[in-house]
């Protein structure tokens, strides 16, 4: 019953909700993805420099890289050429482009609408915007309840599952002491607060994405000659124009949206949760600069992936098996068996920071629903800590397939939200806009220009001093 509930929800309606509404924001917004595009890369540039005492938006990028770049980048990849073949790719790319729109206003509403959480730092997301939006405090409080289910509990313990297992299968590693270690490591991380599970993000993300780019793109380097004649499988397949895939044109589609989607995480209400604790000058540029994820994480990340499949000879239509066998395997028939360790510690470093960034939503939500509640928090910690415990030894596939249906809901919920706000995204993206036409390379946010909105002012108050080469005065003290 839940697959057919999930096969419903994820294969059809999230689909028309993903690409029908982020084709809706690319054209309200004249392709904001597409005119900024070069602009992604000096706001990327610009954001690796942070303030004293707050988190910078380099790190709020790779706290978001933490979760978009991970298993989904392995196995959702090889789950999506298996069962939709190379056409899937393709519309993986498609569902990316339209996402990175959604992606732009949900972090861009994330940033206008956060607040302040009384240590210096900031908390937002999809239930702040709501909230402060909208004025719907029940459909606030359902987003968050739906974020801590999905990302707080259930795909921790999946992942748990995932890595203790992958782990076994590659070093004969006991799950129970593969899951302990786990526990003790994320234990050290969760109980620094999000200080140090930027700083941890900050440090492996970069390491684990070049390392794998790296490996990958030496297998599409060894088969170049291979290259141009496999892009060109993938968009006639994508369209049922190669006759070894013409059956697959349905699941195509379906698998390239659906894990393109879980992949990226483009509209989902997630990524937005992160974004908001980067302290910037201006709502819009944290926008561009998660759009520029949404980018990174398909059509480089992906596409690595992808190709390193198809190139490798391995893949053959029909093939049966799970998607990280079919990623070791292909990398291994080119590179010998060592790929498929590779494969192993590259998905260990994808899950340990995908843990850190759903333990960090679930958080969020938490602290959303009741508030700073110290015995709150240390209790969800506890129990996060245990169920990634148990979830290293059990095969939590029911609560998974409930956890897709919960997903499902909270992208509905948020798309829903982006839509009836889409007014006031709008209206920030044109103010950004006409700063840089009016030649300001680093648009600042005038608050009191936006003062009809619900909006956090002490926030933004010294907007202007940030990533400034001068002495931040009244700026927020450093966090011991």
């Amino acid at each position: 019953m839940l697959d057919a509930i999930n096969d419903f929800l994820s294969g059809k309606v999230l689909i028309v909700l993903i690409v029908g509404l982020g084709a809706y924001f690319t054209i309200r917004s004249r392709f904001v993805q597409f005119r900024h595009f070069g602009h992604m890369f000096g706001v990327f540039k610009e954001s690796i420099r942070g303030q004293s005492g707050q988190l910078s938006s380099f790190q709020a990028l790779m706290l978001s890289l933490a979760g978009r770049v991970g298993a989904g980048n392995i196995a959702g990849v090889g789950i999506a050429v298996t069962l939709g073949g190379p056409g899937a790719v393709f519309w993986m790319w498609v569902t990316a482009l339209v996402g990175m729109s959604s992606s732009f206003f949900e972090c861009t509403l994330a940033q206008v609408y956060k607040r302040s959480d009384g240590d210096g730092l900031y908390r937002g997301g999809p239930a702040y915007y709501i909230q402060h939006g909208l004025k719907l405090r029940w459909m606030a409080l359902t987003f968050a309840v739906l974020l801590l289910v999905t990302y707080g509990f259930a795909f921790n313990g999946l992942q748990a599952f995932t890595v203790t297992h992958s782990l076994q299968n590659a070093f004969d590693i006991p799950v129970l002491y593969s899951g302990i270690a786990l526990a003790v490591l994320l234990a050290i991380v969760f109980f620094g607060g999000i200080q140090r599970i930027a700083a941890v993000s900050d440090l492996l993300v970069p390491v684990k994405t070049l390392a794998y780019i790296a490996v990958t793109l030496y297998v599409i380097v060894t088969q170049i000659e291979l290259v141009p004649g496999m892009l060109t499988t993938i968009v006639k397949s994508a369209f049922g124009l190669e006759p070894a895939f013409a059956g697959l044109l349905g699941s195509a589609i379906v698998m390239g949206v659906k894990r393109g989607v879980f992949a990226n995480e483009a509209g989902l209400g997630s990524a937005p949760n992160v974004a908001a604790v980067a302290a910037v000058r201006h709502p819009a540029s944290q926008g561009v600069v998660q759009a520029f994820s949404v980018f990174l994480d398909t059509f480089v990340i992906c596409t690595c992936t992808a190709l390193l499949i198809l190139l490798s000879g391995f893949y053959t239509p029909g093939f049966e098996g799970d998607g990280i066998t079919l990623t070791q395997n292909s990398l291994a028939a080119v590179v010998g068996d060592w790929g498929r360790i590779f494969v192993s510690v590259a998905l260990s470093l994808f899950v340990f920071t995908c843990i850190t960034y759903n333990y960090y939503l679930g958080e969020n939500a938490l602290q959303f629903i009741v508030g700073r509640s110290r015995s709150a928090l240390i209790a969800f910690r506890v129990l996060v800590l245990g169920l990634i415990l148990w979830g290293s030894m059990q095969n939590l596939g029911t609560v998974f397939a409930f956890a897709d249906i919960t997903m499902t809901c909270l992208a509905f919920v948020n798309l829903v939200a982006l839509a009836m706000l889409i007014k006031t995204g709008l209206r920030v993206m044109r103010d950004y806009d006409e700063q840089r036409r009016a030649g300001i390379e680093r648009p600042v946010f005038d608050a009191s220009k936006f003062a009809d909105l619900d909006i956090d002012h002490d926030a933004w108050r010294d907007a202007h001093k940030i990533n400034s080469t001068a002495p931040a005065h009244g700026s927020l003290p450093a966090q011991g």
